[in-house]
């Protein structure tokens, strides 16, 4: 099958992003704009390294961390057809139109090409059902606005044109963006709503993770969590992204005591940490869920070109909200 287009009709002439700094900022020019742009910071790099950014109009440093005052200035190269495959992967396409599409990602699916997932990702079968995809995340994220994590459900806005995609991320960095999750977390919180407000970095012990850092060595990540229901040995939370760090809620979770059911990363074994029949319903939970408790549920944001607002709910899939009422039903009310 030959490679489909990555990019819209409109858009061949490629972009150039204009950013003021009007703050003061803690991150490197390389992660601000992988953030600022929903670009992966090795396509940051490898425009900074071909100069096609600049900062007051030179050229910057490879360590240079952006203030108050600057002007930033990135050109991305004009669209090209991607040398990805599109791919016959079923999904759910919940709207689409000629700038963007929200769709359900299954658990189980990797949002793009990566080392050891260079198939069967999410963008394979977005260009397989929505024929084109922006160009502005690069060759391996076309149209890739925001992620889930491999294990995690739900819903996703990609991006089918550079206007939409730049717009899109500009919102996504504005916090105009608003992400909802639902989440079973082991044990019971102490309030029905609070906030965690804790620095996120890779853990010094193993890079694969995230952890909560002193200040200074992280980057500020905000998580928003309110208490849904209480079970035997577990708690169903709605937790709102105010940032969206990689693995977020998963290290916030754990940080707070109480890491999500059935992580097999931030929460192996913890079903067993509970005595007596706590252990044994936790165990069944965890077997009954299968897979990482955590679930995009809603997703909410302006359409970057009509400015309509656009909402979208997504219920638990099968495999979890038959976890959900099998712990409902075993569970007195609190």
């Amino acid at each position: 099958m030959p490679p489909a287009a990555a990019d819209g009709p409109r858009d061949t002439g490629g972009t150039t992003h204009r950013i003021l700094i009007d703050h003061p900022l803690e991150d490197r020019l390389d992660r601000f704009l992988a953030d600022r742009l929903s670009l992966s910071r090795t396509r940051v790099q490898q425009l900074i390294a071909g100069g096609r950014v600049t900062v007051n109009g030179k050229p910057p440093q490879k360590r240079y961390v952006p203030a108050p005052g600057d002007e930033i200035l990135v050109r991305v190269p004009p669209a090209r057809h991607t040398t990805l495959e599109s791919e016959d992967i079923p999904i759910t396409v919940r709207y689409e139109d000629d700038d963007l599409a929200v769709v359900e990602k299954p658990a189980g699916l990797v949002v793009h090409p990566a080392p050891g997932h260079e198939s069967g990702t999410l963008v394979n079968a977005l260009l397989h059902r929505l024929g084109r995809l922006s160009a502005t995340g690069g060759d391996r994220r076309p149209g890739i606005v925001h992620r889930l994590d491999k294990d995690t459900s739900g819903l996703l806005v990609v991006a089918k044109r550079d206007d939409a995609h730049r717009a899109l991320s500009e919102a996504l960095a504005r916090r105009e963006i608003r992400r909802g999750y639902l989440a079973a977390v082991w044990g019971h919180v102490d309030e029905d709503r609070y906030t965690i407000d804790r620095p996120l970095g890779r853990d010094p012990a193993d890079r694969k993770r995230m952890a909560v850092r002193p200040e200074g060595e992280g980057r500020r990540a905000v998580t928003h969590v309110r208490r849904l229901e209480r079970w035997i040995a577990a708690d169903l939370l709605a937790i709102r992204l105010q940032t969206g760090r990689t693995h977020q809620i998963r290290a916030h979770m754990l940080a707070d005591g109480h890491p999500v059911v059935a992580d097999p990363v931030y929460g192996a074994g913890r079903e067993r940490g509970f005595a007596g029949a706590g252990s044994r319903w936790a165990g069944e939970l965890s077997r009954r869920a299968g897979r990482l408790f955590l679930h995009a549920a809603h997703l909410s944001f302006a359409h970057p070109r009509t400015r309509e607002l656009l909402s979208f709910t997504a219920p638990l899939p099968p495999d979890l909200a038959a976890a959900v009422e099998w712990a409902r039903s075993t569970s007195s009310p609190a």
